[in-house]
Parts: structure tokens; C-alpha cells; sequence
């Protein structure tokens, strides 16, 4: 067991440097809640709330849709899906909610 220790200017205190790197890691993953403020992972289902338009495909997601096997990117706010026709369908969080 290694007898490193890291300053933490955020803590004002001496830390072991492993729980100063998985604090490090947590502090840089990204939190995406759906419209109602649960949190999405990977995989996830999501019901859309509202009708929308998806531009470039001439198609409409109507309220209810479920979208299964989300993705999440590097944006708080958007979400990586797939749908019956439609390539690279990105939505925001903001208008689905987790089935």
C-alpha cells in the first residue's frame, strides 16, 4: 500500500492519493436528470413528454414514446438514442422522464 498523500486545496486537508483520485473522477462526471429530476445512466428507457419534431426526418416523437437504451454524452443536457427510422437521434433531458 503506497504512503502518498495529496493536498486537497478544495478540503484544506491531507488525503491518501487514491481517495484524491476517485474524488477527482467523481467531481467529473456529469449528472443528467430527466425533466422531472431523476437521474439518467446508460441503458435507461425514457418517455417523452410533449410531441416533437425531429428535424431533418420529416417525423414527429408523440408524447409517450418510449426510447429504450439511452446513451448519455458529454452535454448535462443531451441524450444519445435510437428510433425505429431515425439515425443519431439526440433529445435533451428536458423533455423525456424515465420509464
Amino acid at each position: 500500500m503506497s504512503d502518498d498523500y495529496v493536498f486537497d486545496s478544495a478540503s484544506d486537508e491531507w488525503l491518501p492519493a487514491a481517495e484524491a483520485a476517485a474524488r477527482a473522477a467523481a467531481a467529473e462526471r456529469i449528472e443528467v436528470r430527466d425533466s422531472v429530476g431523476n437521474l439518467l445512466a446508460d441503458g435507461d428507457s425514457v418517455i417523452t413528454i410533449k410531441d416533437l419534431k425531429v428535424k431533418g426526418a420529416g417525423q414527429t416523437l408523440r408524447k409517450g414514446t418510449v426510447i429504450k437504451s439511452i446513451r448519455l454524452t458529454g452535454d448535462a443536457q443531451e441524450i444519445d438514442c435510437r428510433f425505429d427510422g431515425i439515425k443519431g437521434l439526440v433529445l435533451r433531458a428536458e423533455f423525456v422522464r424515465k420509464h
